[in-house]
């Protein structure tokens, strides 16, 4: 296991760049609400920032695509050439505040892609939770493979119940160097970290994960996992294609040592008490009445005995389901994709709390569907067991908890 874990060489800003202007929410957020990354980048302005080395996604549809692409990388390059950054080779032990003023501990390190996979049954010690969307994927490569540098929205999951590892660490941060503290722009609260030199031992207590005991003792098998992809999965299973295709050029030392092997994330314990399962809402586009009577009448032959709310046209539906979150949201995502596969002008969205759907819905004429929350002590044992989630099943936290980009890593 100690191979899986890389020791990164993490680029942050210098002290003179305005950090509230440089980090930025994950790419994937706010897709039907452009307001919002619009009031961002006008906040950002010429300053220095993540925003413009990434693609929001709610302009993928754009006609301008590869036009961002191409701004994007070169501004990877123009902020490299102006030495905005300074390097620092270790963890960074992070603690965020959320919003509603929850403290999240995450430490940031990279991780080696061959350990990783995202396909629904395998045996690697790094493992997608949900149904990985391959057609989300071109847009990223195409970003990704003419990048010099990532800066990760990846939140990656441990299963240390007893709060051994990254709640020690904090425990002693006065010890540690402060590498940043500010605040998030965007509502999204604020955040500090604190550089981590001393690696070698936080890898030996992770290594302790895989210990054939533990593992039989949390899932009732020793079938080895040590991570599981929370957030990012999509940004993730980008990086690892474009591994796949660079590896094919090298040989011998070059394999270990080329960066674009390793990926960097923030790993947080799944166990944080401040980590809470959000559901990962539907906005159905293109459908209306008869989608909804569907939905509706296919569920009901399930026999479950919980429901969800739906709402379209000013009115509320509730549609039967099963008692188990994990079967209940695969029951909906298949039928809703047996539907569209006979109705081409049906568009599903993927939105992040009950206020923002309902809104989406309203401004947009879309069906509502609040989808059921996921318990988290049950996710491991899942994956383990039977793979995958269906794609977007559980989100960690609303739209404003979502990891922000700041540190970054030169791939090439």
């Amino acid at each position: 296991m100690k191979d899986t874990i890389k020791i990164p060489k993490i680029l942050l800003p210098k002290s003179g760049v305005d950090k509230s202007k440089w980090s930025a929410i994950a790419c994937d957020q706010f897709t039907s609400q452009p307001d919002y990354w619009e009031r961002l980048d006008k906040f950002v302005g010429d300053a220095p920032s993540t925003l413009r080395i990434i693609f929001p996604e709610v302009y993928l549809e754009g006609e301008d695509k590869q036009e961002r692409i191409k701004t994007i990388n070169a501004n990877m390059h123009k902020y490299l050439q102006d030495g905005i950054f300074e390097e620092f080779e270790g963890f960074i032990l992070v603690e965020r505040i959320t919003p509603d003023g929850q403290k999240r501990l995450g430490l940031v390190i990279s991780v080696d892609l061959e350990d990783y996979e995202y396909t629904p049954q395998n045996d690697a010690l790094i493992k997608a939770t949900e149904k990985t969307v391959v057609e989300r994927l071109p847009a990223r490569i195409e970003v990704r493979k003419g990048a010099c540098l990532e800066s990760p929205h990846i939140m990656m999951l441990m299963d240390d119940r007893k709060d051994r590892i990254i709640e020690n660490l904090y425990a002693c941060k006065e010890q540690f160097e402060l590498a940043y503290d500010f605040a998030l722009n965007m509502g999204g609260g604020s955040i500090k970290g604190y550089k981590i030199k001393d690696c070698d031992r936080i890898i030996d207590a992770l290594d302790n994960l895989l210990d054939k005991d533990t593992l039989k003792e949390k899932y009732g098998s020793d079938r080895p996992i040590l991570f599981a992809v929370g957030d990012g999965n999509h940004s993730l299973a980008t990086a690892k294609e474009c591994w796949n295709n660079i590896k094919k050029t090298l040989s011998g030392d070059d394999l270990d040592k080329h960066p674009a092997r390793y990926a960097l994330c923030e790993l947080v314990n799944l166990h944080d008490e401040s980590l809470e399962f959000q559901p990962i809402h539907r906005a159905v586009f293109g459908a209306g009445e008869e989608f909804v009577q569907y939905m509706k009448s296919n569920l009901a032959k399930s026999g479950g005995e919980s429901e969800v709310k739906v709402v379209y046209g000013g009115k509320t539906y509730c549609w039967k389901v099963s008692s188990n979150a994990s079967d209940a949201i695969a029951d909906i995502q298949q039928l809703m994709d047996e539907y569209n596969e006979s109705h081409s002008d049906m568009v599903i969205d993927y939105i992040h709390g009950d206020e923002h759907l309902l809104n989406v819905a309203k401004e947009k004429n879309a069906v509502a569907v609040f989808m059921p929350c996921l318990e988290k002590n049950g996710l491991f044992d899942y994956v383990v067991r039977r793979g995958v989630l269906p794609r977007k099943s559980f989100s960690m936290g609303h739209a404003e908890d979502k990891r922000y980009y700041l540190e970054c890593r030169v791939i090439l």
